[in-house]
């Protein structure tokens, strides 16, 4: 046909999506991060339009002062981004630099926040991706996470005339480089660190214990990563809780925060902490964790407290994340 657009085609687009952060620690942008974030239906399972009159007229004008005062403990004022999109953008090209095919094109999304799926999406179709490959970067699947990245992706492909065909990659607890990438991470702070650990806790984000009832899986892989890690770390204990939870129903249980209070009284009084559900440090590990987590140990009788960083952007969480896109193009 005589006057066609251009299209390009022939590429294949690999999205790496991560949980999301707010543009700054101002407080209208960690509203409007928290409302996107908390009017998720797989985040709060609640009667939504009860939960619609909670969240904007109690939550949204209560917690984002809370939330901002967060960010700003770990807020990386040089690049001023958070922590969580700086090693997310650098995953991401080191990832693109090591891959030598012209026929790939690797960019990020955040699942809440920008940039966008869809935006991304829409970029990748733009420059000619006919084959989309989603990589959520949850090691450990739950509905609350993976799957809402799922929904996100498929939403914006419902609306597009022209769909890419769509790969999500699945979740990798268990995979042997992200076991041994773990595992290489607590020798490598064990031999920076002048103490010798009595405990190794294993902290999780958390979800409702509802959502375990009701079949969520999470629990079990959480659980699973950390069977895996012992079996390979034998010399000091590890133990796996939860964190992060919200509102007054119960949680996946131990809870992180209470172990840490409760830990100093059974005699046990050097941790060391690590957070193996997160892909990159963000206001959970830095701030919940490594601030107000040992604040609270050290109040409660500890002694030496200090947390294992996150695979962020280290040679082997970018080999394992290079494995996981080669497998699946």
């Amino acid at each position: 046909m005589e006057n066609h657009p251009e299209v390009k085609f022939g590429k294949t687009g690999i999205l790496i999506i991560n949980l999301g952060t707010p543009d700054s620690t101002g407080w209208l942008d960690i509203r409007k991060y928290l409302k996107e974030f908390l009017s998720d239906r797989r985040v709060i399972e609640v009667n939504p339009i009860l939960w619609q009159i909670i969240l904007n007229v109690f939550i949204l004008n209560l917690r984002p002062s809370k939330t901002a005062k967060a960010y700003k403990e770990i807020w990386m004022k040089k690049d001023n981004i958070s922590p969580l999109l700086y090693y997310t953008r650098k995953q991401t090209k080191k990832v693109s630099d090591q891959i030598s095919n012209d026929n790939l094109i690797i960019d990020f999304a955040m699942r809440y926040g920008n940039p966008s799926i869809k935006s991304k999406i829409k970029k990748l179709q733009e420059n000619g991706c006919e084959n989309l490959v989603i990589l959520p970067l949850y090691p450990q699947y739950s509905a609350a996470t993976t799957a809402t990245v799922c929904d996100e992706v498929y939403r914006t492909l419902m609306n597009m005339r022209w769909q890419p065909s769509l790969k999500i990659i699945p979740h990798y607890e268990s995979n042997p480089l992200y076991i041994d990438a773990l595992v290489n991470s607590i020798n490598q702070k064990l031999e920076k660190i002048n103490w010798k650990p009595d405990l190794i806790l294993a902290s999780y984000h958390g979800i409702p214990k509802k959502y375990f009832d009701k079949g969520d899986p999470y629990h079990c892989y959480c659980h699973k990563t950390t069977r895996l890690i012992s079996e390979k770390f034998k010399s000091i204990e590890i133990k796996t809780t939860f964190q992060s939870r919200f509102g007054p129903q119960e949680w996946l249980k131990p809870y992180t925060d209470k172990t840490l209070e409760s830990l100093p009284k059974e005699g046990v009084k050097n941790v060391l902490a690590i957070c193996p559900g997160f892909s990159s440090d963000c206001v959970e590990t830095l701030e919940e964790i490594l601030i107000q987590g040992k604040e609270s140990f050290m109040e409660s009788g500890g002694e030496n407290f200090d947390m294992i960083p996150c695979l962020n952007d280290n040679d082997d969480h970018i080999k394992l994340i290079n494995n996981l896109i080669q497998k699946n193009i």
